[in-house]
């Protein structure tokens, strides 16, 4: 999770922190099996993109969690997941002190992009790192899996395997080439839960080839990966709103490698190669289409970022 601001005192005692929530899309998404318990079983390659919520955390002297976010219609209580997960922390950890959470969203809510999840997940990092807690990165992932399916990828970050029911994270050998992402949401909300009831995931034709996008990705090819992009969720999703894949149909019209919905859906992402081919094909969609949502970003990878590639988000 990129800390990019912290402020410690005199005792070198950290007091708040500042972090980069990016979101995920799903290069491929495909439906194995389902449990018992009614979950289904998911293998999917999850890449990071660097646009990204800012979360600002610093510590209180009383007890309590205090959430803000820029959004007025957001909840800002125990049902937002970056609440639970300072709850979650203060509980298991025995945490007197209390804490104050700022979150400015800039990742669309209810998208397929992670949004609640990636919050959820720098949160907690940050309780993590404010109150020296010394946990591994395997021992967050692990609480994070308390807290929701995507979450301990969101822990994680970069080129992903995720399989079981979002618990199961392979490091990919050879990640996804940077390449330039255009997101574009309707505006419409779309329940997960509703799209997986909705699956016959029995009876699904075209399922992703998940070792040839590992191959496509090995090999550095944009244009390969594009044809590859493939997501079961669609079958549900696209019947609901048609206009997603009229959405997918005019990015590769505009330029693009390939188009897909992401999660559940409704956003719709796509693959560049040329920045401003991404820019002007963001703007063009957004205005034929009349989305809120609409923006150019790129791959990210925790590599890049330590070499300070990322600095512009």
């Amino acid at each position: 999770m990129n800390v990019y601001s912290i402020e410690k005192t005199g005792d070198h005692t950290v007091r708040e922190i500042r972090l980069k929530a990016r979101a995920k899309i799903n290069l491929t998404l495909d439906v194995t099996g389902k449990r018992e318990d009614g979950y289904h079983l998911l293998e999917t390659i999850m890449q990071t993109v660097a646009l990204y919520d800012g979360i600002y955390m610093k510590k209180l002297e009383k007890p309590g969690i205090k959430l803000k976010t820029n959004l007025s219609w957001l909840p800002a209580d125990e049902r937002n997941l970056a609440w639970k997960a300072a709850n979650l922390m203060r509980e298991t950890f025995g945490i007197e002190d209390g804490v104050f959470i700022e979150i400015d969203k800039r990742i669309p809510v209810a998208a397929g992009l992670a949004g609640g999840s990636t919050d959820c997940a720098a949160v907690l990092v940050g309780m993590n790192r404010l109150f020296d807690l010394h946990l591994s990165q395997r021992e967050l992932e692990e609480l994070a899996g308390r807290l929701g399916s995507d979450i301990p990828y969101c822990v994680r970050r970069g080129t992903v395997l995720c399989e079981g029911v979002g618990e199961i994270l392979t490091n990919v050998e050879y990640p996804c080439p940077d390449c330039y992402v255009v997101l574009a949401k309707l505006p419409v909300s779309v329940s997960t839960v509703s799209v997986y009831k909705g699956l016959r995931w029995q009876e699904v034709q075209e399922h992703p080839n998940t070792e040839a996008m590992l191959k496509a990705m090995e090999e550095k090819d944009v244009a390969k990966m594009g044809k590859l992009l493939c997501n079961v969720l669609e079958t549900v999703t696209i019947p609901m709103h048609p206009k997603i894949a009229k959405i997918k149909e005019r990015l590769m019209e505009l330029g693009a490698e390939g188009a897909l919905m992401s999660g559940s859906g409704p956003t719709v992402f796509a693959l560049f190669t040329e920045r401003e081919k991404a820019r002007k094909a963001a703007a063009l969609v957004k205005r034929e289409f009349a989305l809120k949502d609409s923006v150019a970003t790129r791959i990210y990878q925790v590599q890049r970022e330590l070499r300070g590639e990322h600095k512009n988000g």
